[in-house]
């Protein structure tokens, strides 16, 4: 009868023990899940969208902007063909990578990473080279590049046609828009004009090419603070010249160069000096 006890005595005694590892490890279980749930929350946080002063302060990423790509022009806005291709070469040659305004804008508010040397190519006013010999040049060096539409000039001589514009979108070109008529975004002084320059142009623009349009770029490059709140109402980013940034909107006021006609040397200069970097 003794031994039975004892028995009985020792059996729960290794129960007992048995228990305690077991919820141990539970415990231990429990823990060990821990860091993974704090590895989601620090992501979530990592996601906030900064702040204007904040992304004042991010390091500016150089953005060029062509009009005319013509051989036999003289002017500010015209580069002769020989001379964009330069422009191209040296870029890839340097190892500058083009980006599209969406990775700027992940860029500038979620912090989101760039490849090395990155940089953009924009052009405005809709002309037909744009399609005819830019795109297959930027093509070659893999590069995609934003036109920014004025459409008013749809399917006009010397413009580019509805089917083109939706076939550069296509090609993983970004189609954004540069108002109905050319008219600077200063002059918008109503809801009419409002409607005319930006709304109703923005939804015709976006059924030809099948997708948002977020991206917009200031006729002469011109804009003031008003305009800037108005048009973030709009658009992700808007492109002016090389005008000072408005610090309560960097967004809508993001800074571009003209590319003149000038060797690839002197634009990789005036990129460094206008934009900052090595």
């Amino acid at each position: 009868m003794k031994n039975f006890a004892n028995k009985i005595f020792f059996g729960a005694f290794i129960f007992a023990l048995l228990f305690t590892a077991c919820k141990k490890d539970k415990v231990s279980s429990e823990k060990i899940s821990e860091p993974q749930v704090t590895n989601v929350i620090k992501d979530s946080v990592s996601l906030k969208a900064n702040t204007s002063a904040q992304i004042m302060t991010k390091p500016q990423v150089p953005v060029l902007c062509y009009h005319r790509i013509e051989d036999g022009k003289k002017g500010d806005y015209t580069v002769s063909l020989s001379t964009f291709e330069a422009h191209l070469k040296m870029l890839s040659d340097s190892g500058y990578h083009s980006i599209l305004p969406a990775q700027l804008y992940d860029y500038l508010v979620y912090n989101k990473s760039l490849p090395s040397h990155p940089f953009l190519i924009t052009f405005d006013d809709s002309r037909s080279e744009h399609f005819a010999v830019a795109a297959p040049l930027l093509e070659k060096y893999n590069y995609r590049a934003s036109f920014f539409i004025m459409t008013i000039t749809y399917n006009k001589k010397n413009y580019m046609t509805k089917e083109q514009i939706a076939e550069l979108a296509q090609r993983g070109h970004c189609i954004g828009l540069h108002s109905w008529d050319h008219t600077m975004v200063t002059k918008y002084q109503d809801s009419t004009a409002w409607q005319a320059q930006v709304v109703a142009p923005k939804e015709k623009l976006e059924k030809i090419v099948g997708k948002k349009v977020e991206y917009w770029a200031h006729p002469n490059g011109v804009y003031n603070h008003i305009s800037a709140e108005e048009l973030s109402k709009y658009f992700k980013i808007s492109f002016a010249l090389s005008s000072k940034r408005d610090s309560m909107q960097p967004l809508q006021s993001v800074r571009r160069i003209i590319a003149p006609d000038c060797s690839a040397q002197a634009l990789l200069k005036s990129m460094k000096n206008s934009f900052g970097g090595k």
